[in-house]
């Protein structure tokens, strides 16, 4: 069972790039992020010609989000629950056995802002719930866009990126009080050549260069981890024309 996480940057432009990267790789599951797109503007009859069902949480210009499975995705949540956020950041999902949660966590924009604080906020929300999914369901990969570079080992440098916004030490905390709920980094149970990254800037030819960070995350739950045989990110769609800032990850289970 493949299952992918990718930040599209608007499916609205590069959705043959999605439909192209499915036929390629045939994913069971594809949660993308970043979607910008209203719900009524959604392509489904697209997806579903791809050979997809499709479950998707939007809105006009920025955020959004989507799950595209090979079964009918059920149970579906679109906020963290008691939070009230216009936001189209998350969408949950059940596929199967698995239970597919889809983040795009906020940016934060810098360290000291309102967004920051938002975002340190958001994510304790989201500690929160995972932790009652966790109580309903074994089998969950939460995946998606983290905004956050969990270890300096996922930025190009380390330095220049030092207490920044995605690599400041309470977004790693953060990150690492869901790790600390069971759920592991799957990149992280295999072995990988360094400066492996998953989001290049647009800018002064990052991608090439390979200036980036790891940010693209799949997560998954204690009784899911031993089913994992291979995670790894796919660069070749940054490759591509008019590319999204970030290339998709993948998790493989037995």
């Amino acid at each position: 069972m493949r299952i992918a996480s990718w930040n599209v940057n608007s499916l609205n432009v590069r959705l043959n790039h999605v439909t192209a990267w499915c036929q390629q790789q045939q994913p069971a599951i594809l949660a993308l992020q970043e979607t910008k797109l209203a719900d009524e503007r959604f392509p489904v009859a697209s997806i579903e010609e791809a050979g997809y069902h499709v479950a998707y949480s939007g809105q006009k210009t920025y955020n959004g989000v989507a799950v595209l499975s090979r079964e009918q995705p059920c149970d579906i949540v679109t906020d963290i629950p008691g939070t009230d956020d216009p936001a189209r950041r998350v969408l949950a999902a059940t596929v199967g056995s698995l239970r597919l949660i889809n983040l795009y966590v906020p940016n934060g924009k810098a360290v000291g802002t309102a967004k920051y604080d938002y975002k340190l906020g958001w994510l304790a929300s989201l500690r929160d719930w995972l932790r009652d999914e966790l109580a309903e369901h074994d089998r969950i990969a939460v995946v998606g866009d983290f905004n956050i570079a969990p270890e300096d080992r996922d930025v190009h440098d380390p330095e220049e990126w030092h207490e920044g916004i995605l690599c400041s030490t309470p977004e790693r905390d953060a990150f690492q009080a869901l790790c600390q709920l069971g759920f592991s980094d799957s990149f992280r149970a295999f072995e990988h050549p360094e400066a492996t990254f998953s989001w290049w800037d647009y800018r002064t030819n990052n991608f090439k260069r390979n200036r980036g960070l790891r940010i693209d995350l799949i997560l998954t739950s204690p009784a899911l981890t031993p089913a994992l045989t291979t995670s790894y990110v796919d660069p070749e769609p940054r490759r591509w024309e008019r590319p999204s800032d970030h290339a998709p990850v993948v998790a493989e289970l037995s």
